[in-house]
């Protein structure tokens, strides 16, 4: 390890009292700049890291859940509907790779258009095709091959995959994780750019006594070391505060239970509750190197 790095760790992890630390200012707006910034950009850090996980499963679940049965609508004249779907379910029985086949009676049917009809409409009277819902449970099913099976055999029927659904709610769950990342990363740079800033800030208030410190023999990473330990030790408390409270207001989000369901399961599960945790960590980094790169190049220009 270089030599300043090492005197900067020794240094981040000593205790306080060097003569370096009472040049920094304890209170004042750049104190107070470094616990906000660093405790807002946590608080936000927790709801893009909920985000991102959240629309991880998001895409899982909506992938394995089309990906698991297809749909087989049969089309006839009435008189010939049911001979039909007995057909079809013939030949779905001999299907390699198809589960147990089940025709959706009225009831179920009705609740898929009720979204669309109302409640009140009468199934019965409208020229609505059977629906079959086929498992899919082996690896050797050929949704193309079935599809063109029953093309040749039962004119009418119509097999869907749910492709045309599975991919565009699959792709949107992808992007919005990557949202979520992207998010995490603009929220790190912000928050060295703050520290940063606040550390320059405190250096130039500061210049003066830095000059005589040089001419009593203090060397520039005693000095820088006072500002890296304070700045750092800000960034973490200041991190720690906005995670906590970041995952209180997770913790109060309707979970998957609740209505809607599409983003309500936005939140934290299992040991993913300890991901978290780690954002005052890297806040402690971050804030270790973006001070020490403001420190160092300050005190190259104070001569």
């Amino acid at each position: 390890m270089p030599p300043r790095l090492t005197g900067l760790v020794q240094g981040l992890i000593g205790g306080e009292g060097g003569k370096g630390d009472r040049i920094v200012p304890p209170t004042g707006f750049t104190a107070q700049l470094t616990l906000f910034s660093a405790g807002a950009m946590a608080f936000l850090a927790v709801f893009a890291l909920a985000l991102a996980l959240a629309t991880g499963r998001l895409a899982e679940r909506w992938s394995s859940e089309l990906a698991g049965s297809v749909t087989v609508r049969v089309s006839a004249p009435a008189a010939q509907l049911d001979a039909r779907v007995q057909s079809v379910m013939a030949i779905l029985q001999t299907t390699p790779g198809a589960g147990q086949a089940r025709r959706l009676p009225q009831d179920e049917v009705a609740a898929l258009l009720e979204p669309w009809f109302g409640p009140d409409m009468p199934v019965d009277a409208l020229p609505v095709p059977a629906l079959i819902d086929l498992p899919v449970s082996g690896r050797d099913f050929d949704p193309q091959g079935l599809a063109l099976r029953l093309e040749a055999e039962a004119p009418g029927t119509v097999l869907d995959d749910h492709s045309a659904w599975r991919r565009p709610l699959v792709s949107a769950a992808q992007r919005l994780r990557l949202l979520g990342i992207v998010s995490l990363l603009l929220i790190g740079a912000a928050s060295a750019a703050m520290i940063t800033l606040a550390a320059k800030a405190a250096l130039a208030a500061n210049g003066q006594v830095i000059r005589v410190l040089r001419l009593i023999g203090a060397r520039d990473i005693t000095i820088a070391t006072a500002f890296v330990r304070r700045f750092t030790r800000r960034a973490a408390v200041g991190a720690s505060v906005g995670t906590l409270a970041g995952m209180a207001a997770v913790a109060m989000l309707p979970n998957t239970s609740a209505a809607g369901g599409f983003l309500t399961g936005l939140g934290f599960q299992g040991w993913g509750w300890l991901l978290p945790l780690l954002i005052p960590v890297i806040a402690a980094g971050v804030g270790f190197v973006a001070t020490r790169w403001a420190a160092l190049k300050m005190l190259e220009g104070v001569r």
